[in-house]
């Protein structure tokens, strides 16, 4: 299949809410790029981090195979170092072959849960 997407990707707007030690992973609040790969090599992808008081994090590093997806949650990412919890953020996704990205938040600070979804800007 001919590689999809675009090579850049923006989300400007994040933010992780404090992890509540008591839900579980599938509850917990976060926020993920969901990356695709429709290509047949994989995607080396680097992902920077930008703040509004500090300078930026990153790049952190992931592979997408070929003819996959991977669901990266920002809470996860610890190289080079974690994002901060109540922090608004911004994220940069280059990618060495096209990629599609998606942005997906789970915020589960009350019971009544919230979805957010869309598809981040493509930067070219």
């Amino acid at each position: 299949m001919q590689a999809l997407g675009q090579r850049r990707w923006v989300i400007a707007e994040g933010y992780l809410p404090p992890t509540d030690p008591n839900a579980s992973r599938q509850l917990n609040s976060h926020e993920a790029a969901c990356l695709l790969n429709t290509g047949d090599t994989p995607a080396q992808v680097a992902i920077t981090i930008f703040f509004a008081d500090r300078d930026p994090a990153g790049p952190y590093r992931v592979t997408v195979p070929p003819r996959r997806t991977l669901h990266l949650r920002f809470n996860d990412l610890r190289d080079p170092e974690p994002i901060p919890e109540d922090t608004d953020y911004a994220s940069v996704i280059e990618s060495d072959v096209p990629i599609v990205v998606q942005h997906t938040r789970l915020d589960s600070r009350q019971a009544a849960l919230a979805l957010m979804t869309t598809l981040a800007y493509a930067a070219g």
